[in-house]
């Protein structure tokens, strides 16, 4: 870390590219954290409201996709022609409140709340990591699998070869969500068919009070989560968007630049929902279709060998294997892709904090490595000694809800009090946020009555 990945480098600008196919050459960052999108909270969540609910709340499974990318683009915006990291533009926010060393914006304080919830979803994951890698490995017991999991990570974060490997579980992630597609679609020829009078009963806005606790956790971790959000930011930064816009606002070609990099990342962010979309429509056709009429829940330690139903249903008994290996790139890749998120934002907090001075580059560093050594060891003592990993996951997810309208409440301000007024979004756009804004504040109540009331 001789350099600063989190800051506007001079001399770097670049001219956007003007064309969709330029465009693409330059995707990156939301295809990246599409390894933590298209994981947990599909295949274990996703599936199992499936199981649980059937076909009625896939009105729900759609909103929990489309609600969330807007604020992720719109987000964005605001970090390639600023530079600014999530918590360093989170901390602009009215409404401090003392810390040890100076005044701190108050959702930072409620982030930290939710740093615990947050440890129990990687629990809950690198947990079911474990399970299908003790599937692949009968000889190894689940829990000893888990530890074994854990080490992987913390050898592959670690080494520094994250990149590289990162690729190879993006292909194997991108692969088993085109088998998961498959599998959808081949079940429509089997008696697991869903039919018109299904998806009609899907989308009749019901079912949800029945079903809240994991519906609400499956809103909080499906499609892009608020720790996606926030992690979409540093990877932003770090693939070198702000940096190709610059900081001379006065320069005659700032602007253009600014606009062009902003559809780059747009394009970005809706190629994600693309796939995401149909990745998690398909884990949830195959839970309401397969599961549920089997009626399996998947639970406890027995959580991956009951998914791996959706498979062997459709595909035939090998299946099985091809589930069993797809569940573990998934699982696994989206405890990389946390745990290697975390190591940069955590960073980033102790400097918020003003325990590690900004420029002290040496300091971060240890602090990330730290980071990547105790979460996977802290994530893994958690599932074995409560392995449920769907409700690990609905813990954090849950926690994860309750933090989305303050990310809305974020981008509007930024856009409205930070933002130059030349690259604000039209006034439409600024409407829809508003409107994510107040239904997502609804939702939260709505999570704090059940919480504490109920």
């Amino acid at each position: 870390m001789s350099d600063d990945p989190y800051t506007i480098k001079p001399g770097k600008t670049k001219q956007p590219p003007t064309t969709w196919v330029g465009r693409f050459k330059y995707l990156g960052p939301g295809i990246v954290v599409s390894g933590s999108i298209v994981g947990s909270g599909e295949i274990l969540l996703t599936a199992g409201l499936g199981a649980a609910a059937g076909f009625t709340l896939l009105w729900w499974v759609l909103f929990s996709c489309w609600v969330k990318s807007l604020i992720q683009a719109e987000l964005a915006r605001y970090v390639v022609t600023s530079g600014d990291t999530y918590l360093r533009a989170l901390n602009r926010l009215p409404g401090k409140i003392q810390g040890p060393n100076g005044p701190i914006s108050w959702p930072i304080w409620l982030g930290l709340i939710g740093f615990v919830p947050g440890i129990l979803t990687s629990g809950g994951i690198i947990g079911g990591a474990g399970q299908a890698l003790g599937l692949m490995l009968p000889v190894v017991d689940g829990a000893w699998a888990t530890v074994i999991a854990a080490l992987i990570v913390m050898a592959i974060l670690g080494s520094g070869d994250y990149g590289r490997f990162e690729k190879v579980m993006l292909a194997m992630v991108l692969s088993f969500s085109f088998a998961t597609i498959v599998s959808a679609l081949l079940m429509q020829s089997t008696e697991f068919a869903a039919t018109p009078a299904n998806i009609m009963d899907g989308l009749r806005f019901e079912g949800l009070a029945e079903h809240w606790v994991l519906a609400i956790g499956m809103y909080g971790a499906t499609g892009v989560a608020a720790s996606e959000i926030s992690a979409y930011t540093y990877w932003c930064v770090e693939k070198g968007y702000p940096s190709y816009v610059g900081s001379e606002r006065d320069d005659p070609q700032w602007l253009d630049r600014a606009k062009g990099w902003i559809r780059v990342v747009q394009t970005d962010v809706w190629v994600t929902l693309v796939i995401l979309t149909f990745a998690t429509l398909s884990f949830y056709f195959l839970g309401a279709g397969v599961l549920n009429r089997l009626g399996e829940l998947p639970s406890g330690t027995d959580t991956i060998t009951v998914l791996s139903n959706m498979f062997t249903a459709t595909l035939g008994p090998w299946a099985f294997w091809l589930f069993i290996f797809g569940a573990f790139c998934i699982l696994f890749s989206t405890t990389l892709s946390g745990i290697g998120a975390g190591s940069r934002s955590f960073p980033d907090l102790m400097v918020t904090f003003g325990f590690i001075d900004r420029q002290n580059l040496a300091r971060r560093k240890k602090w990330t490595r730290g980071y990547i050594v105790a979460m996977p060891v802290i994530s893994m003592l958690i599932y074995v000694f409560y392995q449920e990993p769907i409700t690990l996951v609905i813990f954090g997810a849950t926690f994860g809800a309750f933090m989305l309208p303050v990310q809305s409440f974020m981008t509007l301000y930024l856009q409205a009090k930070q933002m130059d007024q030349r690259i604000r979004p039209r006034v439409w756009i600024t409407a829809c946020i508003f409107v994510i804004f107040f239904v997502q504040a609804i939702l939260s109540a709505f999570i704090i009555k059940n919480i504490l009331f109920n």
